[in-house]
């Protein structure tokens, strides 16, 4: 402005002394305003360094972790002073499943089990899919409800029960569970399947299924597809599966399970949680 105007204008009309003016000027910035350089500085950092997915709640977390004394309110004013937003997630809206099939339909265990203290008691199961320039991949995941990790999961280009009982066999093997485990799905025909009910026999696990059209059963495991998609897949165009699984290998086992800090979990990653569970328990 000052290129516009006389220095003498501008002081008249501020009302301000040209010795005030100078003065103002030279002056170096004060400790509050380079505490609030560092810490834009920090912020921009650690919103890279988690993929540009986390919004202040997180962020405030990830900060104090690192040494620094703030508020949410202090980190929001200043994420939006960077321009820095978290990628939104979509409500969530159930999707019913089709439960017209022959095979028999376990009851509802899940409500009456409640949230489970320790790990390996409850595992709930979905699919999910995800578009690549070759046609429609499909993935099964298997969460422990405890920590909400995700212990199996696989990738196909079918729907067929073969595909769910991958990520299940993946998640026993990763995971070696006491018999007595609840595994909790929807009615789908893969779910109730005679195969997939001889694998949950195989390892003494009670099965569970969501009341019919009522997904919300499942929300847990409705919730991570809606993050897994939000902050990862939709920022992404696949070629093939190939490319598909890739991606999802990359956010689940190098940032979600280990690193993600999770609100149900008390800001903690689900590989976090469990290390302070089995340390509490030894």
């Amino acid at each position: 402005m000052s290129k516009d105007y006389r220095i003498t204008e501008l002081c008249e009309t501020l009302e301000v002394s040209r010795s005030g003016y100078y003065a103002w000027q030279g002056r170096s910035p004060g400790q509050r305003a380079k505490e609030n350089e560092l810490l834009r500085e920090k912020l921009q950092e650690l919103f890279e360094q988690n993929r540009r997915v986390y919004g202040s709640p997180r962020l405030t977390v990830s900060l104090r972790r690192a040494g620094w004394s703030c508020g949410r309110n202090r980190v929001a004013r200043h994420m939006r002073v960077l321009g820095l937003r978290a990628r939104q997630k979509q409500a969530f809206k159930p999707k019913t499943t089709d439960s017209r099939h022959p095979h028999p339909i376990a009851p509802n265990r899940l409500k009456a089990a409640g949230r489970p203290a320790a790990l390996d008691q409850v595992w709930v199961s979905d699919i999910t899919y995800i578009d690549t320039a070759q046609g429609w991949v499909y993935l099964a995941g298997v969460m422990d409800l405890c920590s909400r990790k995700i212990v199996g999961w696989a990738c196909a280009d079918h729907l067929k029960t073969t595909l769910v009982q991958e990520a299940l066999n993946r998640a026993v093997v990763n995971r070696r569970p006491q018999p007595g485990l609840l595994h909790h799905s929807d009615r789908g025909c893969q779910y109730a399947s005679e195969d997939y009910r001889a694998q949950l026999e195989k390892v003494k696990s009670l099965p569970s299924m969501s009341a019919a059209g009522n997904c919300y059963d499942n929300a847990a495991m409705e919730s991570f597809w809606s993050t897994l998609k939000t902050e990862w897949l939709h920022q992404h165009s696949f070629a093939d599966q190939p490319e598909a699984e890739l991606a999802i290998f990359d956010y689940i086992e190098t940032f979600y399970n280990p690193k993600r800090l999770h609100s149900a979990l008390g800001y903690q990653s689900p590989v976090e949680f469990e290390l302070e569970l089995l340390h509490a328990k030894h």
